[in-house]
């Protein structure tokens, strides 16, 4: 047993499973969060219900055991079903058959991981702590008890070795680090909101749309898009401009709101719950993306998960991003043996680079999503995309399989090589008549002779 402690803020999905990892390296772990006990209480309300588990969340959830179980109540989803404004359907795998992002209930993984914490003998939780201040040359912690009057007590002080701040994209601990010297933060809004809908499960439970896909009604400037949840009903997300011609701030009046929906959602409104009186009464929620340098100060605190990098959901992986970001950490634990002074150190300049990179990525994703994936062309380049991967996987991964499926490649590498082979599929997509070309073999040996400038993933 390690004699060392660590405070960690925040016991949503990322701190939990932090706090697990870090019991099982030996350390004596407080893990104190804002809100009531999830698994009495529920405190998503308003919040995605469900999101799109991949390959890295399950590698990070294997290695403590947990994968199989949590999987139990997932769904894969095999591919994408874009709907078209006429109602017409086209799907694009996500990867080789077999391969699947999963929608799962972050309610449900969030409870899993506290019910594990709980069972850590060197794992205390406290809830409705809600953090007030924190010395950064020490680690020490205040905690506010939130039931209690705050004339009645002073704060809890909390002393530690080392404190983790895994308290989301708003994190309290990374506000407080504003005062210190050379610390950088930015934070920006994309142009668009979102509220979430619902398509119920028919009568008997089963689901109105195919079950194992994620739907979206692309349509360029917004967006919605369906996830399956095991009841038989779909979380839908529409995304769309805060403000503009086109947007949350200009459709007010009811008229005008059901001739946006019937004009642009047309196949989806007879399996859509109350969308009119929900677009009505719902307040759009911001999207917005956080840069902060650095994630660690005086090698005594830590930012992780959303409060180093809250990023867009247009890929899928913020929080598996910050599940990545845990295992990375045990990893260098065991690598550097404990030595603090070389832990953090090597974890900030190993996930905060990878993390800039899946932003980036995150962003650009939004006119994949939106635009992109209802084009003819576009779906093409993936048809040759992925017949290429086939014929030479040692070549080619596509991008999304690099993220989404290749869980031990870095999302830095995954970004520079997919630039690489974007402009490789610029020239490709410029042969003549290639829509007619397209399985011909002399555009596979073009392929593969421009695809040798790439760097071999299998020796990054």
């Amino acid at each position: 047993m390690n004699q060392e402690s660590i405070t960690i803020a925040g016991a949503g999905p990322v701190g939990s499973l932090l706090a697990i990892i870090l019991a099982r390296a030996g350390y004596r772990v407080s893990l104190f969060e804002s809100r009531p006990d999830s698994r009495f209480a529920n405190i998503y309300q308003g919040k995605s219900i469900n999101i799109a588990m991949s390959d890295r969340g399950w590698m990070a959830l294997k290695s403590i055991g947990c994968e199989d179980i949590i999987k139990q109540k997932a769904i894969p989803m095999y591919r994408r079903a874009m709907h078209g404004l006429d109602g017409t359907i086209t799907h694009l795998d996500y990867g080789k058959k077999g391969q699947a992002i999963w929608s799962v209930s972050r309610s449900g993984i969030n409870e899993q991981l506290i019910d594990l914490a709980d069972k850590e003998a060197n794992v205390t939780i406290s809830f409705e702590k809600k953090l007030v201040d924190v010395d950064f040359e020490t680690a020490t912690a205040f905690f506010e008890d939130k039931q209690e009057s705050k004339s009645v007590c002073e704060p809890q002080k909390v002393e530690a070795n080392y404190l983790f701040a895994a308290d989301g994209a708003h994190s309290k601990v990374r506000r407080l680090a504003h005062d210190l010297p050379r610390f950088s933060y930015s934070q920006s809004y994309m142009p668009h909101a979102y509220i979430e809908l619902s398509i119920p499960a028919n009568e008997d439970g089963s689901f109105k749309m195919e079950k194992e896909a994620l739907h979206i009604w692309p349509r360029k400037d917004f967006m919605l898009i369906a996830l399956p949840n095991p009841e038989g009903s779909f979380t839908c997300t529409l995304f769309l401009d805060y403000e503009g011609e086109v947007s949350f701030s200009s459709l007010k009046e009811k008229a005008d709101i059901q001739k946006f929906f019937n004009k642009n959602f047309a196949d989806a409104m007879p399996l859509l719950e109350n969308p009119i009186k929900e677009f009505m009464h719902k307040s759009p929620n911001p999207l917005f993306l956080v840069n902060v340098d650095p994630w660690i100060f005086n090698n005594k605190v830590a930012l992780i998960g959303d409060a180093a990098h809250a990023m867009v959901p247009f890929y899928g992986q913020g929080m598996v991003c910050g599940f990545e970001d845990c295992r990375v950490l045990a990893e260098l634990i065991e690598t550097h043996q404990h030595e603090w002074g070389e832990i953090l150190p090597a974890y900030h300049q190993s996930r905060k680079k990878n993390a800039d990179a899946i932003t980036e990525l995150a962003k650009r994703n939004f006119v994949e999503m939106s635009e992109l994936s209802g084009d003819p062309k576009f779906l093409l380049q993936k048809k040759i995309e992925a017949k290429f991967n086939e014929l030479y996987p040692e070549l080619w991964i596509p991008l999304y399989s690099m993220v989404t499926f290749t869980p031990k490649l870095a999302y830095s590498d995954a970004l520079a090589i997919g630039d690489q082979q974007k402009q490789i599929m610029q020239q490709i997509m410029r042969i003549p008549d290639i829509e007619n070309h397209w399985q011909e073999d002399f555009v596979y040996k073009k392929l593969w002779e421009l695809a040798q400038q790439l760097p071999k993933i299998n020796q990054i």
